[in-house]
């Protein structure tokens, strides 16, 4: 088992059992995750379904009214409101970032009608270092209850995320194996 030596690094990888699925790490925590279901890949395409090997820094969260009021994170956060969106149009000068709805250039909402986006830790995937077309909203979220796959974010139980929160803070990373 691929063991962290750095504290701050919470780390996923593939699990053996499907390509959709991981195994997330965090000191002794071993929790099951959903992932991209194209696996995962070091050559991440915007819509290619894939969870991006990297080493990404935790950002900020963004959390639904009502929703996790009793996860108390260390990160930058705020409260997701019916026009808070995130673009995720390739040719648009706010390509994966969040925008607001109505957004002319594609974009996803932030406030979804299943539970997925109840809270949300941004991940730093072509944020810092934005190129067109390498994939956008790369999120640690809330998964389906019966862990479907993602189209490329990272996915735990609203339990884990629960058991997740001392590790959700400034300096962490958030790193997918291969």
């Amino acid at each position: 088992m691929h063991r962290s030596r750095n504290p701050a690094t919470i780390i996923v990888r593939r699990s053996p059992l499907h390509r959709s699925l991981g195994i997330l790490q965090a000191g002794p925590l071993r929790l099951r995750c959903a992932i991209g279901r194209a696996g995962t890949s070091s050559l991440k395409l915007e819509g290619d379904g894939a969870t991006p090997i990297a080493s990404m820094r935790l950002l900020n969260a963004y959390r639904r009214p009502q929703k996790f009021s009793d996860l108390q994170v260390s990160l930058p956060t705020r409260r997701t409101r019916a026009d808070n969106g995130w673009c995720d149009s390739p040719g648009s000068p706010a390509y994966n970032h969040p925008v607001r709805l109505p957004f002319p250039a594609s974009a996803e909402t932030l406030q979804r009608n299943d539970r997925l986006y109840d809270f949300i830790v941004v991940l730093d995937w072509n944020i810092t270092c934005r190129q067109r077309g390498r994939g956008s909203a790369i999120f640690l979220h809330v998964a389906h209850p019966d862990y479907r796959p993602t189209e490329g974010c990272v996915a735990i139980s609203p339990t884990d995320m629960r058991r997740l929160q001392p590790f959700l803070r400034m300096g962490m990373r958030l790193v997918v194996s291969g």
